[in-house]
């Protein structure tokens, strides 16, 4: 448990207005789910989805490669709020045959290898959670990558086929640890070791001073190449890798 600090004011009217957006998602869209990576962003999405009532779903990727302080945010939230969110796995022959084929650390050897495991732990497992959804959230904001800068609050996802919603987009980081501050929010204890953003254990690292916040991640590729398909329509940086 993180000391709470005061709520602001700014910081309240912040809060307010994203469990109004929430709560208008929720009346549109009932069957709308919040995609977690159960990273600081997604933690505030939980705690308002949680802590509050608001009636939509939660759900996670496990890749098979998180980090275990990744994976012990399942129980931290269980133990928190009571809840349990459900937890969607890739197909374990098709991530086998592809090891393999391939390695199991192929994906530093180029991009395209890189994308077609993102593909398999990632990418095919949303689909199913997502099957049958007329929305989807996620804890995006504009600020984290060259990739996200356009990032609209509210969007036709065109490669999943239903409603997204980026209720964080126009969020600092500072706002975002000034509410998890405030509130005593849960957070993966990565992000005390330097890691802003948090994806596979062998594809991040902890970030050098004065680097990106997503600098951590896939850093052996060039920046605007790094998502890893799950958010495939934010592609704004031309003469780019396409997403897979």
């Amino acid at each position: 448990m993180i000391a709470r600090e005061p709520l602001s004011r700014a910081t309240a009217a912040r809060w307010d207005a994203l469990l109004s957006r929430l709560a208008a998602i929720a009346e549109r869209h009932p069957d709308a789910a919040l995609a977690s990576s159960l990273a600081a962003e997604d933690m505030v999405l939980t705690h308002a989805i949680f802590d509050t009532g608001l009636p939509l779903q939660i759900f996670t990727l496990n890749t098979g490669r998180l980090h275990a302080e990744t994976l012990g945010m399942l129980d931290t939230i269980k133990d928190r709020y009571a809840r349990e969110i459900a937890v969607y796995e890739p197909d374990g022959a098709r991530v086998r045959a592809h090891v393999e084929r391939h390695g199991a650390f192929a994906f530093y050897e180029s991009v395209e290898l890189r994308k077609a495991c993102c593909a398999l732990r990632k990418v095919e497992p949303l689909k199913r959670a997502l099957a049958g959804r007329s929305a989807w959230i996620t804890g995006q904001r504009r600020a984290q990558s060259v990739t996200r800068g356009e990032l609209p609050e509210e969007e036709w996802d065109a490669v999943f086929g239903l409603h997204k919603y980026n209720p964080l987009a126009a969020w600092s980081v500072a706002e975002v640890w000034n509410l998890i501050r405030a509130l005593g929010v849960p957070y993966n204890p990565l992000h005390d070791q330097g890691y802003p953003s948090i994806g596979c254990e062998p594809c991040t690292r902890a970030i050098r001073p004065g680097e990106d916040i997503r600098a951590g991640r896939w850093w052996w590729e060039r920046s605007e190449s790094r998502e890893c398909g799950l958010h495939a329509g934010n592609r704004t940086v031309p003469d780019g890798p396409a997403d897979v």
